[in-house]
């Protein structure tokens, strides 16, 4: 025998005593590993709080940074979902919106527009305003008036 083919023959024994050392008991069947590795348990998806309060009605509040003036707000709420309109003062504009209350927070806007975020207490709601397509906004307050 040449080194080349003692060399493929040594490799060959070397491979076959690996494998059966890997995977088979004395009785020729395959032994299960332990498998170390844990399952994780599925969980729920977090989910929003449903909204606690009932902002219907009419809403009267002020609004301060690059347009200060006065809004009423007219809104009608199916579950966290608010529709409805806004009169702004300045500058002077009725706009139809819709929004969102979950929990305390609140979020609403008018499309293309602006968008208010805020918190709600009761009857009154506070927060601050965007304008979209800008890096400007401000503060706002309201209180329901009916």
């Amino acid at each position: 025998m040449n080194n080349g083919t003692r060399l493929i023959v040594a490799s060959m024994v070397v491979a076959a005593g690996v494998l059966a050392g890997c995977g088979e008991s004395s009785g020729g069947t395959p032994t299960p590993s332990q498998s170390t590795a844990s399952t994780a348990t599925p969980t729920a998806a977090p989910t929003q709080a449903p909204a606690t309060v009932d902002l219907s009605g009419t809403w009267k509040g002020t609004y301060s940074g690059p347009f200060n003036g006065s809004f009423t707000l007219t809104w009608t709420q199916t579950t966290g979902a608010l529709d409805g309109t806004i009169m702004l003062t300045s500058p002077p504009d009725n706009l139809n919106i819709s929004g969102t209350v979950t929990g305390s927070s609140i979020s609403f806007g008018a499309v293309g527009v602006v968008t208010y975020t805020g918190t709600v207490s009761g009857k009154s709601m506070s927060g601050t305003y965007t304008v979209r397509g800008t890096s400007s906004g401000g503060s706002w307050s309201a209180t329901q008036t009916s």
